[in-house]
C-alpha cells in the first residue's frame, strides 16, 4: 500500500498576528472620523450666517513713493434687493451662464460639473469650479478662495445643507445679492447703479446679460479692466447660452449684441490703465475675494509724478494729430535693469468713453519696422552678418509657395543700392531687413523672438518675409521687454507693477527683491537674468540705433529721435498699411515706448509714413523729462568688441594694406571679435552682360549676351552692377 498522503499547508500550525493589529482594525475608522472633523468638520461655517453680509475692507494701491492711486473698492456699501424685483431676464442670464441646471440639482451637479472639474483638476494639475451657483454662494459668503481638495469637500457639504435649509428661489436671491461683480458691486444692486447708475429693476436685457456674466472673473470681464474689449465677449458668450436654453429669441440676441453700451463714469482714479493692470495681477496672484475684500497695502514700481507728465503728453500730442486721422496714442516708461514700469499710459483718456478704457499698451498690435533690431541681433548672433555687411536695396521679390511674388519697398518708394548693415538699421530701409530674415529664415526669428519676451510670435507657419517688417501681431509690454535687453546687455527681464504687498494685519505676502532696485548708476547694475543675446550683439545694435548720423539720410540730422546731450538708442515703426505708428527709444537707465493710431485699426493719414510725425513727438518729450538731470551713459563696450576701418560700400578691407585707396572711402565701424572682414575689396570682375538692356544678363539667358569687366556688388542674395545702364524697374527674383 503506497503510504497516505497528507497536505502540509492543512497541518502547519497558524501565525499568530501581532498583538497590536487587532487594536489597528477597530481604531482606524476612528482615526478617519477624527481625521476628517479636524481637517473638514471643525470650523465649518453654519449657512444659517448667509444672511449677513461682510463688509469688505478697502485695499490700497499707491505708486513707488507713497503717493495714494486708488482705494480698490473703498465703497463698502451693499443694497440687497428682493428677487421680485429683479428683471426675470436677468435671473435667467445668470442661470444660463452659471448653472443651466439650478432648479433640478441638489446643491451640486455630479453629471456635468464635477465631471468637468474633475477632468480639469487632472489634465491642468489644479483644483478647479464645475461648482453650481449653490456652492459659488457658498463660496463667496462662508468659505475662503484658496483652491484645495479640503475646501472644495466643505464646499459640496455647506452646499446640500444650504439646499435642506432654502427654498430655491432664496438661494438664487441670496446668489445675486451676494457675490462680486467687480470693484465696489457686491450685489446685483449695487453692481447696476455702479456701471450704469440705475436701480436692478430698470435694467435693459443688454445690461442685465453683460452684468451675468461678470461674477465669474469681475476684474478681468470688467468693462472698467484692463481688457474692456473681454466684457463685451463674455456677454456674446451670454446671450449664446440663453438662445441655447430658450430663454430668448436668436433675433432677440442679434439685436442686443449690436447695442452700444453707455457706462457710468468709471470712479475717480489716478494712472487708471496701470491700476487696473496691477489689480489683474494681484488677482492673479491672490484671488478676486482677497484683493477686493483683504484690505491690503500695495506698493507699485510707478512713479506718479512721470505718469501724469506722460498722460498729458500723449492727450496733447493726440489731440494736434486729428488732422492726420489720428485718433488714440499710448506709452509705456520702464528700467530695463529691474524691468520696473515707472509710467503706463494705455490711452489718450480712460474716463472719455467706452474705447478710453482700452489698454493698448497690453494689446496685439503690428509692430511695423521697430521689430527689425531683433531680426539684425539673430543674424549678428549667428555671426552671419556684421554691422558693416553690404546689403543690395534694389528691387527685389521672392518667390512665395502658392502665392503671388513678395516685392518688398521701402517707405519712400526709392532704392539705394549697396548699403552697410548699420545704415541699413538706421535709415530702416525695408529692403535689406527683408534679406536678414531671409537668410535667418522666418522659423528662426520666431524661435528666437520668444528669448526677448515676444510671446505671441508662435507659429513659424503664420508668416512669411513680411515678418522682417512687422507682420506679426505683438504687445508694447512684450516690446519694452525686448528692447531691454539691448538696454540691459543682452539680458532679458520681465517686466515687474509691484513692489510689496502687505496684508491688514502687517504681513508681507509679497516683496519683488532685485540688488539694482535702489542703483541709478549704470556702471554698479548687477544684472542678473536668463541671457537673449550675447553682450557682444547688444552692444552692437545699442550702437547702431544711437548713431544720428546712420540714420540721417531717413530722418534727418535733428529730428525727434535726437535728444540734445543723451546717447540714446532708439527705432520707430509704421505698418505697411499706416494703422500703427511706434517709437521705442532706451539707455542703460530708462526705456520709453510710444504708440499712436486708432482702436479700431482704421488707417491713419499718408504723413505719418515717414514714422517721426506720429510717435516719435510724444517719445521725444517723455524721453527728455526722463532723462532731465541724468548723466549721458553711453552703452558698455565689451571686451569681445574690437574695431576696424573697412571700406564704406563694400564694407570689406580696403585693397591697398597700407592705407586709403582710391575708389575705397573708408570708415570706422565695430564687430564681434573674430569677426573683422579678411577678404580685400575688389569690385572689377568679368560678368555676363545683356546686349539689349546693358545690364546683367538674367539667370538663364544666352543668346545676345557677352562677357564684360565691370563694377560689380553682391551679398549673397542678388547682384548689381555699379556701373552698368540699369533696366529701370526690374526686380530680381530670389528663390
Amino acid at each position: 500500500m503506497k503510504p497516505t498522503q497528507t497536505n502540509s499547508k492543512l497541518l502547519t500550525p497558524k501565525k499568530k498576528l501581532p498583538r497590536w493589529t487587532k487594536y489597528f482594525f477597530w481604531l482606524l475608522p476612528i482615526g478617519l472620523v477624527l481625521v476628517s472633523y479636524l481637517l473638514i468638520l471643525k470650523d465649518l461655517p453654519s449657512p444659517t450666517k448667509l444672511g449677513n453680509y461682510d463688509v469688505p475692507v478697502a485695499t490700497k494701491v499707491y505708486d513707488r513713493n507713497g503717493h495714494l492711486l486708488y482705494d480698490i473698492f473703498a465703497d463698502q456699501n451693499r443694497s440687497p434687493i428682493p428677487l421680485a424685483h429683479i428683471p426675470k431676464y436677468l435671473q435667467q442670464a445668470t442661470i444660463a451662464i452659471e448653472d443651466k441646471d439650478f432648479y433640478r440639482h441638489g446643491g451640486i451637479s455630479p453629471v456635468g460639473g464635477m465631471i468637468r472639474a474633475i477632468v480639469a483638476s487632472v489634465t491642468r494639475n489644479k483644483l478647479q469650479g464645475g461648482s453650481t451657483i449653490t456652492q459659488q454662494l457658498v463660496k463667496s459668503a462662508l468659505l475662503t478662495s484658496e483652491r484645495t481638495v479640503t475646501r472644495k469637500i466643505k464646499e459640496i457639504i455647506l452646499a446640500f445643507w444650504v439646499e435642506i435649509l432654502y427654498p430655491k428661489d432664496k438661494i438664487l436671491e441670496m446668489y445675486l445679492n451676494q457675490v462680486p461683480y467687480g470693484g465696489t458691486a457686491w450685489g446685483i444692486e449695487t453692481a447696476s447703479e455702479k456701471y450704469f447708475g440705475k436701480s436692478a429693476s430698470e435694467l435693459t436685457l443688454a445690461e442685465a446679460s453683460l452684468l451675468a456674466g461678470l461674477p465669474q472673473a469681475p476684474t478681468l470681464y470688467s468693462p472698467y479692466g484692463a481688457h474692456p474689449e473681454y466684457a463685451k465677449t463674455r456677454q456674446k458668450e451670454v446671450l449664446r447660452r440663453m438662445v441655447e436654453d430658450r430663454y430668448i429669441t436668436q433675433e432677440e440676441s442679434d439685436a442686443v449684441d449690436a447695442q452700444t453700451l453707455i457706462y457710468k463714469n468709471a470712479p475717480n482714479i489716478k494712472a487708471p490703465h496701470f491700476v487696473m493692470y496691477v489689480k489683474q495681477e494681484l488677482v492673479d496672484r491672490f484671488g478676486e475675494a482677497l484683493v477686493e475684500r483683504g484690505g491690503l497695502k500695495v506698493t507699485t514700481t510707478l512713479d506718479l509724478p512721470l505718469q501724469e507728465y506722460a498722460q498729458a503728453t500723449v492727450a496733447g500730442e493726440v489731440k494736434d494729430l486729428a488732422r492726420l486721422a489720428v485718433t488714440n496714442g499710448a506709452a509705456l516708461v520702464t528700467k530695463p535693469a529691474t524691468g520696473e514700469i515707472l509710467a503706463m499710459v494705455g490711452s489718450t483718456d480712460y474716463f472719455a468713453s467706452p474705447s478710453g478704457t482700452f489698454n493698448v499698451t497690453t494689446a496685439l498690435r503690428q509692430p511695423g519696422s521697430s521689430i527689425k533690431p531683433i531680426n539684425y541681433a539673430i543674424g549678428l548672433e549667428k555671426r552671419i552678418v556684421t554691422p558693416a555687411t553690404m546689403f543690395l536695396d534694389i528691387p527685389t521679390c521672392f518667390k512665395n509657395f502658392d502665392q503671388p511674388n513678395y516685392c518688398p519697398k521701402n517707405y519712400d518708394g526709392k532704392f539705394r543700392g549697396p548699403v552697410q548693415l548699420r545704415l541699413a538699421l538706421g535709415n530702416s530701409y525695408n529692403i535689406p531687413s527683408v534679406k536678414m530674415l531671409y537668410l535667418n529664415s522666418v522659423r528662426d526669428m520666431v524661435a528666437s523672438a520668444s528669448a526677448f519676451g515676444l510671446d505671441t510670435l508662435t507659429d513659424a507657419d503664420r508668416y512669411g518675409l513680411s515678418l522682417a517688417l512687422g507682420g506679426g501681431e505683438v504687445r508694447m509690454t512684450d516690446m519694452a521687454e525686448a528692447f531691454g535687453v539691448f538696454a540691459n546687455g543682452g539680458i532679458r527681464k520681465n517686466l515687474v507693477s509691484i513692489l510689496k504687498v502687505v496684508d491688514k494685519q502687517g504681513s508681507v505676502l509679497f516683496e519683488y527683491k532685485d540688488p539694482n532696485l535702489q542703483k541709478e548708476i549704470p556702471s554698479q547694475l548687477l544684472l542678473q537674468g536668463p541671457r537673449a543675446v550675447s553682450a557682444e550683439t547688444a552692444f552692437l545694435i545699442s550702437h547702431i540705433l544711437l548713431d544720428n548720423n546712420a540714420r540721417q539720410d531717413s530722418f534727418g540730422p535733428r529730428s525727434n529721435l535726437y535728444i540734445p546731450n543723451h546717447a540714446v538708442s532708439v527705432k520707430t515703426g509704421t505698418t505697411d498699411d499706416l494703422r500703427d505708428n511706434w517709437t521705442i527709444g532706451f539707455t542703460p537707465q530708462v526705456l520709453v515706448a510710444a504708440w499712436v493710431g486708432n482702436n479700431d485699426n482704421s488707417k491713419m493719414n499718408q504723413a505719418l509714413v515717414s514714422g517721426v510725425t506720429g510717435a516719435a513727438p510724444i517719445w521725444n518729450k517723455i524721453m527728455t523729462q526722463t532723462l532731465n538731470g541724468k548723466p549721458d551713459v553711453w552703452p558698455k563696450q565689451p571686451d569681445g568688441i574690437v574695431g576696424s576701418q573697412i571700406c564704406a560700400v563694400s564694407g570689406l578691407q580696403a585693397p591697398n594694406p597700407d592705407g586709403e585707396d582710391k575708389g575705397c572711402p573708408m570708415r570706422f565701424e565695430y564687430f564681434i571679435n573674430g569677426t573683422v572682414p579678411k577678404e580685400r575689396e575688389n569690385l572689377k570682375r568679368s560678368v555676363l552682360i545683356d546686349k539689349e538692356t546693358g545690364d546683367l544678363a538674367p539667370a538663364g539667358k544666352t543668346d545676345n549676351v557677352e562677357m564684360q569687366e565691370h563694377t560689380v556688388l553682391s551679398d549673397g542674395i542678388s547682384t548689381y552692377c555699379l556701373d552698368c545702364p540699369h533696366a529701370e524697374g526690374r526686380a530680381i527674383l530670389i528663390k
